[in-house]
């Protein structure tokens, strides 16, 4: 019976458990005896701090994506507490919504910017992150000359933005071969460059697809260059206007029409001859291979109205025109499109005047005679004088009055065809009646010297120093004409001079614009991409 109770007993111990404390036969329990400690020398606070991370300022971490708000997002980077990434610091571009950045659960990289702001929390950003691993690319495809490859992601002042792993600067004009007014088409493009400046201190990295295209095409220019010869004809689409003269988009290249070379007539600004977008025909006039450059002409490929003018009439014809300026040594008349003659003073009247307004003013419609047409040196001199004396009249003006108003000689003799007249016989009369005035004063000069000669040899001094007057007089007429001969050839000289001299200086003063608009665009383009 005992052996019986002793066994039931010792059966209701509970079997020891692993890891756990043993009981005896009373049921007493006797805990574990802890023998070996696992913290290895740390204390519990120690030990419990050694299972966080540490982190520094400017460090690269890692970290899995708990919470996405319309502002920021938390970072589990396993410290003490999560990491907060504000919305400005998710990406390059500007305003973004953190949704379309990063997804929840997604594990990314982030670099710490602050350990703990005064709010006690640990602020990171991945667009920091993703600069410095960029940088290392960017600077070491720089080194090799390389190109980059990157999403156009927003237009700024002066250029675009471009996603190269950071913002990358592509000026305006460096985007295309030539300048590109228009950049919002460019939004969302990927786009290739090559990398021209790198400054890691100041953030900046400028790019140039013009540089990619140039070393692309770089056969293809050539070619087209080799092919293109001077005085031959090519049709283009003006690409853009600038002070100096219009581009022209040829197929392949650009070239350029400087102002004088787009209209034989005077032309104040290029918009008024082209705009950008016109179709055009053009006459090439200088491939500069050295600076692949192509100089064009749109005029050429018009009708010259000096040689038109030239064909139609010849010397001693009367043509009608229009004053337009009047000068000290006389007046210039208008006689064509865009054709002008000069009526110097001489003839302007048959007797002397000092002035050119004592005869014409300015706007006054009249005849002239042509008295000399210099197609080469691009000048007519007029008559007024003689054109008074009548003469044939040009063409166009007797199919415009009609065969009635001329003799079969082509001679301008007046009249309508209901057999009335233009007053034309009182002008002659008025014109005769000066005239006779005139010849009656010298016929009364002439008189006195003669009585002057049969007077007694003791002539009065008063005589005498009325005869020197009158000499004088002559004298003084004479010389005057002479003088003012010599004038017009001296001014037509001078004036010719002076206007190849400012051909000359025009090309030059351009080239020099044009220089210095590009190093203007240059700074621009500068002072953008430290704003950007």
């Amino acid at each position: 019976m005992s052996d019986e109770i002793t066994e039931t007993s010792a059966a209701s111990v509970p079997a020891p458990i692993e890891g756990m404390g043993t009981f005896a036969e009373d049921g007493t329990y006797t805990p574990r005896v802890i023998t070996d400690s696992d913290l290895g020398g740390l204390s519990i606070d120690e030990a419990y701090n050694a299972t966080m991370v540490t982190v520094d300022d400017g460090q690269l971490v890692e970290g899995k994506v708990v919470k996405i708000d319309f502002d920021e997002v938390l970072l589990d980077i396993g410290f003490k507490s999560e990491g907060v990434i504000p919305s400005r610091e998710l990406s390059i571009r500007n305003d973004v919504d953190p949704n379309e950045v990063v997804t929840l659960g997604e594990t990314i990289e982030a670099l710490v910017l602050t350990k703990e702001d005064k709010e006690g929390r640990l602020v990171l950003s991945k667009k920091r992150a993703q600069y410095e691993r960029a940088w290392g690319n960017i600077e070491k495809i720089k080194e090799e000359e390389g190109m980059v490859k990157g999403l156009v992601i927003e237009v700024v002042k002066g250029g675009l933005i471009v996603d190269i792993g950071l913002r990358g600067f592509l000026p305006a004009s460096l985007v295309e071969l030539r300048r590109v007014r228009d950049l919002d088409p460019y939004i969302g493009q990927e786009v290739e460059a090559k990398i021209i400046e790198l400054d890691k201190n100041r953030n900046n990295v400028v790019l140039s697809r013009r540089a990619w295209l140039e070393e692309t095409q770089k056969e293809q220019r050539e070619e087209f260059l080799d092919n293109l010869k001077s005085g031959e004809k090519r049709s283009g689409v003006v690409s853009s206007v600038v002070n100096f003269g219009a581009f022209v988009d040829l197929g392949g290249m650009d070239g350029l029409i400087h102002v004088s070379e787009l209209s034989w007539k005077h032309v104040e600004h290029p918009n008024d001859v082209v705009q950008v977008g016109d179709e055009v025909e053009v006459q090439v006039l200088e491939v500069d291979l050295d600076r692949e450059r192509i100089s064009l002409s749109l005029k050429a490929t018009q009708q010259d109205p000096w040689q038109e003018f030239a064909s139609a009439h010849q010397v001693g014809e009367l043509v009608y025109g229009r004053v337009t300026k009047l000068v000290p040594f006389g007046s210039f008349v208008q006689v064509g499109d865009s054709i002008e003659g000069l009526v110097h003073i001489s003839e302007m009247s048959a007797h002397h005047i000092e002035l050119p307004e004592q005869v014409v003013t300015p706007g006054e419609e009249l005849w002239v005679k042509i008295i000399d047409l210099d197609l080469q040196r691009r000048r007519i001199s007029l008559s007024i004088k003689q054109a008074a004396e009548g003469g044939i009249v040009a063409a166009e003006y007797q199919e415009h009055f009609g065969e009635h108003a001329f003799d079969d000689t082509g001679t301008y003799i007046g009249g309508t065809s209901d057999g009335g007249d233009y007053n034309a016989e009182e002008v002659w009369a008025e014109y005769y009646e000066e005239e006779k005035v005139k010849d009656e004063a010298a016929a009364a000069v002439a008189n006195d010297a003669a009585l002057a000669d049969d007077a007694p040899a003791e002539a009065t001094e008063e005589d005498v120093a009325e005869v020197v007057e009158e000499a004088a007089e002559v004298v003084e007429e004479d010389v005057a004409e002479v003088v003012e001969e010599a004038a017009e050839v001296v001014e037509e000289d001078v004036a010719e001079v002076v206007e190849e001299a400012a051909e000359v200086v025009e090309e030059d003063v351009a080239e020099v614009v044009e220089e210095a608009a590009e190093v203007v665009e240059e700074a621009a383009e500068a002072e953008a991409t430290e704003e950007a």
